[in-house]
């Protein structure tokens, strides 16, 4: 019989038998200690000189070699006992030692303490590095993440469905990863970049409420918050609902519950807010504000509308009071500047109040009654500063809304203990690609339109079209997106006319979507749903800074798999069998 580790204080002078890893081995002369780990913990093996193969085997074992030891658990000596592990108090004297594998000089590190093995190497040796306690830490929490999530769908009615790996193509906004059809000579099936068609038609089908955790599939850049090729949500869908807020509302007690009794962390507000997007964008410059700090964007344009300050003519004028911000020296404001710069401001305006006075470059430009609205209406303190933005209303708000990151990082404002929620709803249905110099989906193709097909009829001009407003929303946790969401557009008029409006025709719209378009003709219930991205919410709730760093075997930050050497090269005759030709890159 084999015993975990985290059992042995049970056993005290009985014979057991343990197996794992060796973490360490110390030669005391008489007597020769070895700490051997198990994925709950360690214990310290002690082999006496009496045990002649046992002690010989023991002289010859290094770090990670794998042993099978069979003894007496006894207390160690008081003096002896080890506080920093939770199986201190005890020890096993080995009566038969096993020799299960050797292993050869190590490339990583397998311990969390000492030096960190360089990513890079890390990913390579995926398998070693989960041997850190750290990391077997991460994977048994994840697992208990899932059992956490499955158990707060079955109580709620839902019912897990897998949808099929192998679909077709659909514009998601990312592009798909397209498998060749070896029986369909010159046809692709794609990789789903999420179920988004499949769960729609299990409404169709009359599943009252749909759940899986549901691998998708994008080939879209990696980042520290998002992984390359694949990762997996929490997908669902509820049928005979026709309004967000009965997602939202179904939805927000697992969250909340994931950040109080899963991770034990805090929450800002038992109130989870709802934000239209227009004014998030007004507020914080972004989409997904971090609602851990406050530090929103003032606005000042009315202040100045007749200055004569040259740098705050312009069409919109906001401001950032940076708590404690009259600490920065110089060249920290130039490294803010410098940030700002790089976004597209032309500079950094600020005003700094310090022992009573305002100081700054740009005061003497100002009128004593600008200078006084100021910090009336941003609220400035001593000891605070006042960053200013001035251009179109767009780049103002990108500008601030990142350095209003930047600042909170700067001056650690966020919280790891704290899990702020919000909600962001009312997102425009279309938006401008600058890149094609067009309009195109904002979200989802799928979703459907406030005010239905009333809204599309009714909107001539670019400018009517992006005011159309969706009934999606978002879920924002400490600054990351989790959760994207919709009513669905289960009518086939209001899905031609959505495309029609960006130029496509009905024919393209059967020909990409003809099994959801044809499944809506034959009685679909109105329905709605979401999904939450799974490893992001792990991440922020686990304190990680880089999603690879929860994931069992991600791929390193230019989507190579460096352990298992792929994407790689195949065969001829696999091309061939696929009815693929590799076209030479030009030089």
């Amino acid at each position: 019989m084999r015993i975990l580790t985290n059992e042995l204080k049970n056993y005290l002078g009985q014979t057991v038998t343990v197996s794992g890893w060796v973490n360490s081995r110390r030669d005391h002369g008489g007597l020769i200690f070895i700490d051997l780990r198990d994925h709950e913990g360690i214990i310290q093996l002690v082999v006496t000189p009496e045990n002649t193969a046992a002690f010989n085997l023991a002289e010859t074992v290094r770090d990670e070699y794998v042993l099978t030891a069979t003894g007496t658990m006894r207390e160690r000596d008081p003096e002896l006992k080890n506080p920093n592990i939770a199986t201190g108090d005890i020890e096993l004297v080995v009566s038969e030692l096993t020799l299960l594998n050797k292993c050869e000089p190590l490339p990583v590190n397998t311990h969390d303490d000492g030096e960190k093995s360089g990513e890079e190497m890390r990913l390579k040796y995926r398998y070693l590095d989960l041997r850190r306690p750290s990391m077997q830490k991460i994977l048994s929490e994840r697992s208990r993440f899932y059992a956490f999530l499955r158990s707060f769908m079955y109580k709620n009615d839902f019912i897990e469905v897998t949808t099929p790996i192998l679909a077709n193509s659909s514009p998601e906004g990312a592009r798909d990863f397209l498998i060749p059809s070896r029986l369909h000579p010159g046809k692709f099936y794609a990789l789903p970049q999420a179920p988004q068609q499949f769960k729609q038609l299990l409404m169709v089908g009359g599943v009252p409420r749909y759940f899986q955790i549901a691998p998708c599939f994008r080939d879209e850049d990696p980042r520290a918050d998002r992984l390359y090729g694949d990762f997996y949500q929490l997908d669902l869908e509820m049928a005979f609902v026709d309004d967000g807020e009965t997602i939202r509302t179904t939805m927000e007690p697992l969250i909340k519950s994931l950040a109080t009794d899963f991770a034990g962390k805090k929450l800002l507000s038992e109130e989870v807010p709802r934000i239209p997007y227009k004014e998030s964008m007004e507020k914080y410059g972004v989409d997904k504000p971090d609602l851990r700090y406050g530090m929103e964007m003032i606005e000042l344009t009315d202040i100045f509308a007749n200055t004569d300050f040259k740098v705050f003519k312009a069409p919109c004028v906001k401001a950032l009071c940076v708590k404690g911000g009259a600490s920065l020296t110089r060249s920290q404001i130039d490294d803010f500047t410098e940030q700002a710069k790089k976004l597209g401001a032309g500079g950094l305006a600020y005003i700094l109040y310090s022992d009573g006075e305002a100081k700054s470059p740009i005061l003497k430009f100002m009128t004593e009654q600008e200078i006084a609205a100021v910090k009336e209406r941003t609220g400035a303190k001593d000891g605070d500063a006042v960053f200013f933005g001035a251009d179109e209303r767009d780049l103002v708000n990108k500008v601030l809304g990142q350095l209003r990151i930047a600042f909170a990082d700067f001056f650690k404002l966020k919280d790891p203990n704290v899990v702020a929620l919000c909600w962001i709803v009312d997102f425009p249905f279309y938006e401008w690609d600058d890149k094609r110099n067009k309009l195109d989906f904002g979200h989802n193709p799928f979703s459907m339109p406030k005010g239905g097909i009333k809204a599309l009829e009714g909107a001539e001009t670019n400018e009517e079209k992006l005011a159309i407003v969706a009934d999606q929303f978002d879920m924002v946790m400490n600054g990351n997106e989790i959760c994207s969401g919709a009513v669905r557009n289960y009518n086939p008029e209001i899905m031609y006319k959505v495309f029609n409006i960006l130029g496509y025709s009905n024919e393209y719209v059967e020909a990409r979507f003809s099994g959801m378009l044809n499944a809506f003709k034959f009685g679909a219930p109105p329905h709605a749903g979401c999904a939450f991205g799974l490893e992001r919410i792990f991440m922020v709730l686990e304190n990680a800074e880089n999603i690879r760093d929860i994931v069992a075997f991600p791929k390193n930050g230019n989507g190579v798999d460096l352990m298992m050497d792929s994407p790689s090269v195949v065969d001829q005759s696999q091309l061939e069998e696929s009815h693929i030709a590799i076209i030479p890159e030009e030089d």
